[in-house]
C-alpha cells in the first residue's frame, strides 16, 4: 500500500510509506487531502524527487484499464473504469419519450417538423455514447496524473475480428471478398 504525495504547489511527488505518511502528519508537515486514494499534500518545499513513471491505458467498449508502474515493473496505480454505455442509449430513449407525451398534450393537431434538428447535423458533434467514451479517458488521464509524476503514456489500440476468434478455421481473404 502506498500514500500518494503532493508537493505545496499541488503537483504530485514520488508515494510514499503509510508509516513515513503517519510522520509527517503528527508532526505537522502535511495535510490530508483525500482519503481515497489516500494523499497527503507537504506543508513545506522537499526535495522534488521523481522517478520515470509509465503509464498504460488500455481502451476497451465497456471498461478502460490504467496501470502506472515504473522501470523496474513495479505496480504504483492500477484501476479499471466502467462506462456507462448502454445507460445513456436508455436514459436519452425515456427523455425522447417524454418529451414526445409532452408535446402531443400541448399541440394536438400540430403537423410534424422534420428540418429543425440543427443540434444532430452540427460538423465535429459526437454522439452522447462516443463523448462519453472519451471524456472518461481524459477524466482518468488527469486523475493520474494528479496523483502521480507520469513522464511517459502508453495507450492500447486493439481492434479484433471476434467471428476469427470463435472460428480459427474463418480466414480474412474469403472474409474480406
Amino acid at each position: 500500500m502506498l500514500v500518494f504525495v503532493l508537493n505545496s504547489q499541488k503537483k504530485p511527488l514520488m508515494p510514499c510509506s503509510p508509516r513515513k505518511a503517519r510522520v509527517l502528519l503528527k508532526a505537522g508537515r502535511a495535510k490530508v487531502v483525500r482519503r481515497y486514494p489516500f494523499t497527503i499534500r507537504l506543508h513545506h518545499g522537499s526535495s522534488g524527487y521523481k522517478q520515470e513513471l509509465t503509464a498504460g491505458m488500455d481502451t476497451g467498449s465497456k471498461v478502460i484499464g490504467t496501470a502506472v508502474v515504473n522501470q523496474k515493473c513495479e505496480v504504483f496505480y492500477q484501476a479499471e473504469t466502467h462506462l456507462r454505455g448502454e445507460e445513456i442509449k436508455g436514459k436519452m430513449e425515456t427523455r425522447r419519450m417524454y418529451r414526445r407525451s409532452r408535446r402531443g398534450r400541448k399541440t394536438r393537431y400540430r403537423k410534424p417538423r422534420f428540418l429543425h434538428r440543427r443540434a444532430s447535423t452540427k460538423i465535429g458533434r459526437l454522439p452522447p455514447s462516443t463523448k462519453h467514451k472519451v471524456e472518461a479517458h481524459l477524466r482518468e488521464k488527469r486523475f493520474i496524473e494528479s496523483l502521480l509524476p507520469v513522464s511517459k503514456w502508453r495507450l492500447e489500440l486493439a481492434s479484433f475480428d471476434i467471428h476469427a476468434i470463435s472460428n480459427p478455421d474463418v480466414s480474412k481473404a474469403a472474409w474480406w471478398s
